[in-house]
């Protein structure tokens, strides 16, 4: 036992659960105390089920009250004195800023914070996100500067972006692509000569918001609909009530009463789902670095996504894994879904190619080892001088 205490925070308990509970599991293995905060929901008690300390915390994603939003940031502050953690890991903006300033307030030792794209706030372009950009900007950059303190960024677009911003110090932010997958859970399906004779099926899986391209989706599957093809479309997850940008349910469920797509809710089995269709796109407009694309990818499955931050990290610009896109282009989306269901050999080659990508340089292994990298620079800080040209190294 190192005899150490981390907290992980986010902003959902099915973060926790579906991104981060194998970093829990290595850091339990590897001797630290491990204390999960959330919002209440459903994974919270299957964390506690696993053995976890899971605690709620009482905040609201969609919370603009200045006064409820101070007597979370003072519950979360009471909480860390009583827990007196040696780190505190925050995932997500909101949970960032308020895990960065409640750990200084509580005099917790070092921070990590796990910032996955630009969030709501930064990629929307409604006046509710224009009005709290400039204040989010400023909080982040109140909260996430310091000593012993890091600021982990899954894509060089969002590096850029902070560098530029002047947000944290430079020497703060880890470049780490993903969350990680356990590659191990998704294998190829056995290509047989049905696959290449019955309808092609596209998936697309995600939280149900605009911002994952749910319109361009359906128009494209509209558009190849009228072409009296028989692509069949998936669209497996669930609306995100506690989010603006949410495509309102009874608009989805229209969709599937007109035939257009099969809406299957939020699936839990995704190597099941995954070993079910043959191709997966992603028309996102931003992303950290989205976590199904490296799934289906594990699958030797053909990618279309788009060419954004994160998604361009998954499927290179030269095309030889996947097939990159306009974002915000329902025709591009179609034209994509034409060329594969007529070159099935293309999206093997694809499948193939992008599954190789995915065991070299995403799997949760090569992830969580680098995190827990991070983790020892703070708990156990060289000299300056010494960190300094450890940070150099890793660029090279």
């Amino acid at each position: 036992m190192n005899g150490r205490k981390v907290v992980l925070f986010a902003n959902t308990d099915w973060y926790l659960y579906n991104f981060r509970l194998s970093l829990a599991q290595r850091l339990r293995q590897d001797g630290y105390e491990v204390v999960l905060l959330s919002p209440p929901g459903e994974f919270g008690p299957k964390l506690q089920a696993l053995g976890f300390s899971w605690h709620a915390v009482p905040m609201n994603r969609r919370s603009l009250n200045p006064l409820r939003e101070v007597g979370v940031l003072a519950w979360i502050v009471r909480f860390l004195r009583r827990e007196k953690p040696d780190l505190v890991h925050g995932f997500t903006i909101k949970s960032a800023v308020y895990g960065s300033l409640a750990s200084k307030l509580a005099g917790v030792p070092a921070r990590i914070n796990a910032v996955a794209g630009m969030g709501y706030v930064f990629t929307s372009r409604d006046l509710k996100a224009r009005v709290l950009r400039p204040i989010v900007r400023q909080l982040m950059r109140s909260a996430l500067n310091g000593r012993r303190n890091a600021l982990i960024l899954q894509n060089p677009d969002d590096v850029a972006i902070f560098k530029r911003a002047r947000i944290v110090d430079d020497r703060s932010i880890q470049l780490i692509k993903g969350s990680g997958v356990n590659c191990s859970r998704f294998s190829a399906r056995p290509e047989t000569d049905e696959d290449t004779q019955a309808p092609l099926r596209v998936v697309l899986a995600a939280r149900l918001l605009w911002d994952k391209g749910i319109a361009e989706y359906v128009e494209a599957a509209r558009a190849l609909r009228d072409e009296n093809r028989s692509v069949r479309f998936l669209l497996a997850g669930s609306p995100d009530d506690g989010n603006p940008a949410s495509v309102p349910r009874e608009l989805v469920e229209g969709w599937a009463n007109d035939g257009l797509l099969t809406w299957l809710g939020h699936v839990s089995d995704m190597p099941k789902l995954l070993s079910e269709v043959d191709v997966v796109v992603l028309p996102s407009y931003r992303e950290g670095l989205p976590k199904t694309l490296i799934e289906a990818a594990a699958c030797a499955l053909p990618l279309i996504t788009t060419d954004v931050p994160g998604c361009r990290e998954v499927v290179s610009a030269t095309g030889e894994d996947g097939l990159l896109i306009p974002v915000r282009d329902a025709v591009a989306l179609a034209n994509a879904i034409r060329l594969l269901d007529d070159d099935r050999k293309l999206c093997r080659k694809l499948g193939l190619a992008a599954q190789a990508k995915a065991l070299s340089e995403f799997d949760e292994s090569i992830v969580i080892s680098k995190t827990l990298r991070v983790y020892s620079e703070l708990l156990d800080p060289a000299p300056r001088e010494v960190v300094v040209a450890s940070q150099r190294e890793r660029q090279i």
